[in-house]
């Protein structure tokens, strides 16, 4: 069966806000939690020993526990963390760009290949796999025919390293040596009094037609809507996806786990146009189309 897996908390929460979530998800039907700040090292409220022990308190509930590494590396103290990340000795880590790949591979140790690795073939999925690679995150705006396609070209290559897709959440799009959030606030980056802890769901960028189009988190870049493919669950199954990753939201978290956990054992009621929380939902990239699209609501 299909697994579940909840990505990295991509917004900046306070200690206790991670705390409360990551007790709860305890006790959700989820069989893989990654964990880590894979945006900004300027969130310093949780440190390595922090995320590892909210991660032995997930293993030892039957959780596989995933370290996922910062995605824009930007100085030798990034880079002084993400040795002693990839050095931590207990869990698997996501290599999310290739600082924390060669510090990895280099070491001779396993590790899932994060989607801003931007795997598009069997020739680079095949390095990686030779590499250590024990899983890999498809592109975020890889269509589903397109991964289908991919999928079949490995397994004709003898390629059987599981596949994760990106099923619930804000779209990751881009990272920037600049902070947006704090360019909102009138504050410079290096002295930015931490707004983004103000967004816990990130701050929404809208159009002149006041649609949200994009949601800024610090550097990161995210889609406006959350990508929700629930119904493609059982489509998911079926084509050798391995794992649905579902990204967390400060509210309403419990529900979105269980409407996923639902589909994938056959119980989701029919498609229907209606949100699972208080936010816009797409799924265009998954069905070709442009990424905003959501093809569950009458066209026009």
């Amino acid at each position: 069966m299909l697994q579940l897996s909840l990505g990295p908390v991509l917004f900046y929460w306070t200690r206790q806000r991670y705390a409360d979530f990551y007790r709860d998800a305890a006790d959700w039907p989820v069989e893989i939690v990654t964990l880590g700040e894979t945006v900004c090292s300027r969130r310093r409220d949780m440190k390595l020993g922090d995320w590892l022990g909210i991660g032995r308190e997930l293993a030892e509930g039957g959780k596989q526990v995933v370290l996922s590494s910062q995605t824009l590396i930007e100085s030798e103290a990034d880079l002084r963390d993400l040795r002693k990340l990839c050095d931590n000795g207990e869990f698997l880590v996501e290599a999310n760009d290739q600082s924390a790949l060669q510090c990895l591979s280099a070491a001779g140790l396993p590790f899932v290949a994060g989607a801003a690795l931007n795997l598009y073939n069997p020739a680079s999925i095949g390095v990686m796999a030779r590499a250590g690679m024990q899983r890999w995150h498809a592109p975020v705006e890889m269509s589903r025919v397109d991964l289908s396609r991919l999928l079949d070209d490995c397994r004709a290559e003898g390629l059987e390293a599981p596949c994760e897709v990106f099923a619930y959440g804000h779209l990751p799009l881009a990272w920037s040596s600049r902070c947006f959030t704090a360019r909102r606030h009138q504050k410079p980056k290096d002295r930015c009094q931490f707004v983004c802890q103000k967004h816990p769901e990130g701050l929404a960028l809208r159009s002149q037609e006041s649609r949200e189009v994009f949601t800024l988190n610090g550097i990161q870049t995210l889609s406006g809507a959350c990508q929700d493919l629930r119904h493609e669950v059982a489509d998911m199954a079926a084509m050798g996806i391995a794992v649905a990753r579902l990204s967390p939201r400060s509210e309403g978290m419990a529900d979105i786990v269980t409407a996923f956990d639902a589909a994938r054992r056959g119980e989701l009621a029919p498609p229907g146009p209606l949100s699972l929380v208080e936010a816009d939902i797409c799924d265009g990239y998954w069905h070709g189309r442009p990424g905003m699209d959501n093809t569950r609501l009458p066209a026009g």
